[in-house]
């Protein structure tokens, strides 16, 4: 059985570079989204946008509760496989991934901001269960 990783995984240099590429290149969603976490403004949550993690950039990520936030755009209808292996690798690094679509976004995003913040009461995929717990896999 795998150990899960606690600490956080650090993009290369070229990963940190596309990051901050994204920063300025941000879809009308991700604004609206971006707007109501900047500076702790959902519950006091601590959020970056366009995070490396490792290989990948995350939309929106918060440290504290290694929670990921993805906003997805039509292109990620046809990226189903991708964006779930990916989902999965990030679980197993211990990150909690939450996705929505723009609309959601854009159309509802008070639900939108409390089912972020739900996420954050939940536990991290593998954190707090030891080796042997029946859960594991």
């Amino acid at each position: 059985m795998a150990k899960r990783e606690s600490k956080p995984i650090r993009g290369s240099t070229n990963i940190r570079r596309r990051a901050k590429e994204l920063r300025k290149q941000a879809t009308p969603a991700e604004k609206i989204l971006w707007d109501q976490l900047r500076n702790r403004r959902l519950h006091g949550l601590k959020f970056r946008r366009q995070h490396p993690l490792g290989n990948f950039i995350v939309d929106f990520y918060c440290p504290t509760h290694r929670l990921v936030v993805e906003i997805d755009g039509t292109i990620h209808q046809y990226k189903e496989a991708e964006d779930h292996a990916r989902n999965e690798l990030l679980e197993v690094k211990g990150y909690k991934v939450i996705r929505f679509w723009n609309n959601e976004v854009e159309e509802n995003l008070d639900k939108v901001l409390e089912a972020i913040k739900e996420s954050c009461d939940l536990p991290s995929p593998k954190l707090g269960r030891r080796a042997g717990d029946e859960g594991e896999r």
